[in-house]
């Protein structure tokens, strides 16, 4: 009986081993082989001439592309005086109001242009200069003055109190001179009209 019972356990055939699965049909490629065909190919320079002529392109596109991020008011395309929460505060600040010392430029060029009129009557003349030159170029004057001295004071103390933790040195004079300028000549280019709304986007 236990003879019997060997004898069945010898011929009682083998559990096959599961067959691996079905692989990719092609060997696994090593990984510089990979690299190498994803790096696209990189035509160098046959000469000094061409390599210059390639680096000239380059830094044409990259400015280009600085200048259009500039015009846009990009923060990493500005210049290092122009970036920061607080500069773009007193900018928005400035550009949503309409201010007495944004006109001294263009008065400036009124008076010049009058001052070179040949008028022919010589008492005409005299009365234009005592109204232009001895009456309006003061009162311009005590304007500007006025108006700067009001807007750094005023942006200073609004940026002090919007952004406490950040370093507001020299943002008064900063939005005092973008005062003075014209509007369309501002750098860079004012994202909000006179009244705070944003300027539209260009079509």
């Amino acid at each position: 009986m236990f003879r019997r019972t060997q004898t069945t356990a010898d011929d009682s055939p083998a559990s096959a081993p599961d067959p691996k699965p079905a692989g990719k049909g092609r060997p696994t490629p090593k990984r510089r082989d990979a690299e190498g065909r994803r790096r696209q190919p990189v035509t160098a320079p046959k000469d000094r001439k061409e390599a210059y002529r390639q680096l000239r392109e380059r830094q044409a596109k990259e400015r280009v592309r600085a200048r259009e991020g500039m015009m846009r008011g990009e923060e990493r395309y500005l210049p290092a005086r122009d970036q920061g929460p607080v500069r773009k505060f007193a900018r928005d600040w400035v550009d949503s109001r309409r201010l007495v010392s944004q006109y001294f430029l263009p008065f400036m060029v009124v008076v010049l242009l009058i001052t070179w009129i040949p008028f022919p009557d010589q008492n005409f003349r005299n009365a234009v200069n005592i109204a232009v030159v001895t009456i309006g170029w003061p009162i311009m004057m005590v304007g500007v003055v006025l108006a700067s001295v009001w807007v750094a004071w005023r942006v200073k103390k609004l940026a002090a109190e919007k952004f406490p933790g950040e370093n507001i040195r020299g943002v008064g004079f900063y939005a005092a001179m973008r005062g003075l300028q014209i509007r369309k000549l501002r750098f860079p280019p004012p994202t909000v009209l006179p009244g705070g709304r944003p300027v539209p986007p260009k079509k």
